[in-house]
């Protein structure tokens, strides 16, 4: 049973994930923070928000794969943006829809002063439910 995504109509609209999302009893795939930094651990895109948020949300796909699972069984996930802007929100976008396509997870954007490393950019971790 796949999960059901639903965007209330006593709500604002939401362009790019969904308020609400149901999902059947199924296997919870909980994948870390994860940042921009390449299998050999080096940062990828310093100072590049739009490199960054690519190669964190392909990260969160290789994470998914291997236990797994699939972007369209993402129900949630959580990105943190160090110095977040408004003017942020396309480069996020676009590394998000790079990994996700069409499918919008229920999300949280949250805009920190820092992350574990100083260069890091944005982080992102994803909650996965596979039937």
């Amino acid at each position: 049973m796949p999960l059901e995504c639903i965007d209330p109509d006593d709500l604002p609209p939401a362009e790019t994930y969904s308020h609400v999302v149901t999902a059947p009893v199924g296997r919870l795939v909980f994948v870390a923070g994860q940042v921009a930094e390449d299998a050999d651990g080096t940062l990828v895109g310093p100072g590049d928000l739009g490199a960054q948020a690519r190669q964190a949300f392909a990260n969160v796909g290789r994470g998914l794969a291997a236990a797994g699972a699939r972007p369209d069984q993402v129900a949630r996930i959580t990105i943190y943006v160090a110095g977040y802007r408004r003017e942020h929100l396309p480069l996020i976008e676009a590394g998000r829809r790079a990994v996700f396509g069409d499918h919008k997870p229920a999300d949280v954007l949250l805009g920190v002063a820092t992350l574990s490393d100083p260069g890091l950019l944005i982080e992102v971790d994803a909650l996965a439910v596979v039937a």
